[in-house]
């Protein structure tokens, strides 16, 4: 269990490749990477944004650089306003450990979706900025993830226990620091791992542009106050309960379970911006073209050196995640890549468990958006403009895949993979 936890929660905290040339790493990169204040670290990224154009090392520094500083536009934002991660599987874009704020800024609908649209612009700067590193760069860097944070509590420096290894540890512990310091965690960062933090800069710019493309105004008025109970939302006088009575787990008290409840019945979201959800889909296919170019250039690796995804021909397990991967595994994964493609396509169809003879048109789904219920998506109706005949993946198509993974290892592998 305790590894699937690690696992889950570097897949949602996205630790990514961070790489240079092997020639020569650049001396702004190091300075990216080991600085201990947020203006360190902002004028080492000024400086390899500029230098990116002519240099592939300093533009593949510069993209996780990026990277990471999307994460801290997410995390500082939701500290501002007194964020509590849920720390839940159901919500895994909240369970960030945003450090408690006694003292947070009220909230509103506007300025939460101004929190999503810097997050997701920011994304795509460093997906844009890894996909000018070329093909056949020669990067590698070695980090001990120790090192390498984020600002969580806007307070201008990047402590030791807001590294990237002390993030991972409090998610794999429940939301809870470990005692004593977070262990070494290093890894070989080469050009394959570019492709897999690019693929994941596309997924959750695809989860962004789903959430914007929709007005969610009355799910945010009537339950979140579960996750910013102090922040001055419309119910909070009403269902907030005083703080010595509102419990730290979200499934650990009664109110936020009904708050919980509440949230999943109020998805029932107008389309106000249909390019985004169009969007989403071809980030989501972006992502799949980049999965792919990762494990092309991972399999024609020859080295050995402290992988962070290490190919069948690269024995031993990885240090985070305990797993080894073999040839069965990538040809699996692969499969399934095709399958996502061809779902996200509309070339298959996404079977129903109470409809039969028809499934449903995912590239439909997305560029022919309507308003959005969950609840109705689940039980049927809300899925039926998109029905139609066609090649209707079937059980045996996802349990022959999953087979290759042991089963139920099938999710913890492909939060891993990308």
């Amino acid at each position: 269990m305790k590894r699937v936890a690690s696992l889950l929660a570097s897949a949602f905290i996205l630790l990514v490749p961070l790489c240079s040339a092997n020639a020569a790493m650049p001396e702004a990169a190091t300075a990216l990477f080991e600085a201990k204040t947020v203006a360190a670290r902002d004028g080492a990224l000024s400086t390899l944004e500029a230098a990116a154009p002519k240099d592939p090392a300093s533009a593949y520094a510069a993209g996780a650089g990026e990277f990471f500083t999307a994460l801290e536009l997410l995390a500082s934002g939701l500290h501002r306003h007194g964020f509590e991660s849920p720390q839940s599987f159901m919500l895994p874009l909240m369970q960030l450990p945003v450090p408690t704020n006694p003292n947070p800024e009220p909230l509103t609908y506007e300025e939460f979706r101004s929190i999503l649209v810097a997050f997701r612009d920011r994304l795509a700067k460093s997906a844009a900025t890894l996909g000018s590193v070329p093909a056949d760069a020669d990067i590698g860097m070695v980090i001990d993830l120790t090192h390498v944070g984020i600002d969580l509590n806007e307070d201008g420096t990047i402590a030791p226990d807001e590294s990237m290894a002390a993030i991972m540890a409090a998610l794999s512990h429940g939301g809870m620091a470990p005692d004593g310091a977070a262990p070494a965690l290093t890894f070989r960062f080469d050009r394959a791992d570019g492709y897999w933090l690019q693929g994941y800069a596309e997924f959750l710019m695809a989860q962004a542009d789903f959430w914007l493309a929709h007005d969610f105004r009355g799910t945010f008025d009537g339950s979140f106050h579960m996750l910013f109970p102090r922040a001055k939302l419309p119910l909070q006088d009403i269902l907030v309960p005083p703080p010595s009575e509102m419990g730290g787990n979200m499934f650990s008290s009664e109110w936020r379970i009904a708050d919980f409840i509440s949230m999943v019945h109020m998805i029932n979201w107008p389309v106000i911006e249909p390019e985004r959800r169009k969007a989403a889909r071809q980030e989501l296919l972006e992502m799949i073209r980049l999965s792919r170019e990762d494990w092309k250039a991972i399999r024609a690796e020859t080295d050995n050196d402290r992988e962070w995804l290490p190919g069948p021909q690269q024995k031993g397990e990885n240090q985070l995640t305990g797993l080894e991967v073999g040839e069965e595994q990538v040809q699996a994964w692969l499969a399934t890549l095709t399958m996502a493609e061809d779902l996200l396509e509309g070339r298959a169809l996404l079977p129903h468990f109470r409809i039969t003879g028809k499934g449903i048109n995912m590239k439909r789904f997305f560029d022919e958006p309507k308003p959005f219920d969950l609840v109705l998506s689940i039980t049927g109706p809300g899925i039926a403009p998109y029905l139609e005949a066609g090649k209707i993946l079937t059980s045996e198509d996802f349990d022959l895949i999953q087979r290759e993974f042991g089963g139920g290892g099938f999710l913890t592998f492909a939060l891993w993979f990308n």
